[in-house]
């Protein structure tokens, strides 16, 4: 198709997180897009430290073209494990219970920086403004406007909130479909987080006379109200380390409004958190000489993701809790299934709504199952689920399988669906 008769779809992103980056990456590889996309930060830049993606997210960053660079900063099991997510034990002595199993992708982290780093370095001159901190969105015929708190605006076609669990773009939405504004939902759990340099902890370990394949293949330290779990990052140099305690206390627990979500914390209040589980946890810990700790929140789920010329993805729409390694690969199928239509030669600028409704009824069913079931798995690690409890025949068979669902989800399909409802001919747009 000759793409200089095509019309020009003006595309505006507001957020520079992974999802963000990766699909104006993809977008602005079609000349018939025009895209920009605005950061509120001075720069690009990830909080956190190592992040995980199940089979389905990494078929989704090879789907956006981004499996070469993924590959070369990401970290694997080291055979013969290379196929194990975690690896399941006792909070008390590490004892092994079961394993959870992706054939071919095992445990695929990266950390979230370098990530960023390599998807940021891949875009054109001129796609990322940054310090535009949207503000107000207003929309009028087939366009919509984003003002910025420096009083700079951007008219376009397509405004795509990808400003994370915080969006400013959320409100907007939701007013417009007559649905009650959402907050951010603190879980009762925090996360203390930390790297380890690798040798330090071998050194530690033998010592002890512990386990080193403990090091060597992710693992989950499964406890009453509390997790551990560990997975090597950096080609194993450092080892990535959240420990998860929960305060069950209250039925619907608050975060000060005023307090930080990310805090430094200090070494004795992380082990008062974890007094009693066995050595091979408490060395770890020991090994964090400066933790972070993090307020866990998500998203209730939302009635819809798309208001008009308007639509959430990733954290915008879908904030999820971090037990199913999934938050940040359900912003990347979003972003996938988005720049698959969205580039699609065959996209006439009359069919936008319709292909909006199609995000929104094929993306929304799978985004509020991972969050619930996210919450789900939190409980069922800390031996609190109603069925499983503290019976470890049953977590390992329950966690054998737990994830396959996830893991296994077909977006070509979603997609066959999308291009069906456009009345399009089939894929014409793979890499």
């Amino acid at each position: 198709m000759n793409h200089s008769n095509s019309p020009t779809l003006r595309i505006g992103i507001i957020g520079g997180g992974i999802s963000g980056v990766a699909l104006a990456l993809d977008l602005c590889r079609h000349p018939q897009l025009e895209v920009q996309l605005f950061e509120s930060a001075p720069a690009f830049g990830e909080v956190g430290a190592g992040v995980s993606f199940g089979a389905n997210a990494v078929r989704a960053i090879a789907n956006l073209g981004l499996g070469e660079p993924y590959r070369q900063i990401a970290d694997r099991t080291p055979a013969p494990w290379q196929d194990v997510w975690f690896e399941w034990r006792r909070s008390h002595d590490a004892h092994y219970f079961g394993a959870s199993v992706a054939p071919g992708v095992g445990q695929s982290s990266v950390h979230r920086a370098d990530f960023l780093d390599a998807l940021a370095s891949r875009l054109p001159e001129g796609i990322a403004r940054f310090n535009k901190r949207a503000a107000t969105v207003e929309q009028q015929a087939h366009e919509a406007r984003v003002v910025f708190t420096d009083g700079s605006d951007y008219c376009c076609d397509l405004l795509i909130g990808a400003d994370g669990i915080k969006s400013a773009l959320r409100g907007h939405v939701l007013e417009g479909l007559g649905a009650p504004a959402v907050a951010p939902c603190f879980s009762g759990t925090v996360a203390y987080r930390g790297l380890i340099d690798s040798q330090q902890l071998r050194e530690a370990y033998r010592a002890k006379g512990i386990d080193e394949h403990l090091i060597d293949v992710p693992q989950m330290y499964l406890g009453l109200d509390g997790h551990i779990l560990t997975f090597p990052v950096k080609q194993g140099r450092l080892i990535n380390v959240v420990a998860f305690v929960t305060d069950r206390s209250q039925p619907h627990p608050t975060w000060p409004q005023d307090a930080p979500w990310v805090r430094d914390s200090s070494q004795q209040e992380m082990l008062d958190a974890f007094a009693g589980w066995g050595d091979a946890a408490c060395i770890l810990l020991h090994c964090i000489g400066t933790p972070s700790c993090w307020a866990l929140h998500d998203l209730p789920e939302l009635p819809g993701y798309v208001h008009q010329r308007v639509v959430l993805i990733g954290d915008a729409a879908h904030a999820t809790l971090p037990h199913q390694g999934a938050g940040a690969g359900q912003g990347l199928e979003d972003a996938c299934f988005l720049a698959r239509l969205l580039g699609d030669p065959q996209l006439q600028p009359e069919q936008l709504p319709a292909l909006l409704a199609a995000y929104d009824a094929l993306r929304r069913p799978r985004a509020c199952r991972v969050q619930r079931t996210s919450r789900e798995v939190g409980d069922l690690y800390e031996l609190r689920d109603p069925q499983v409890g503290a019976d470890e025949e049953a977590l390992a068979t329950t966690l054998e399988r737990r994830f396959d669902w996830l893991w296994n989800h077909d977006l070509e399909a979603d997609l066959a669906l999308a291009r069906q409802r456009l009345g399009w001919q089939a894929l014409s747009n793979s890499h």
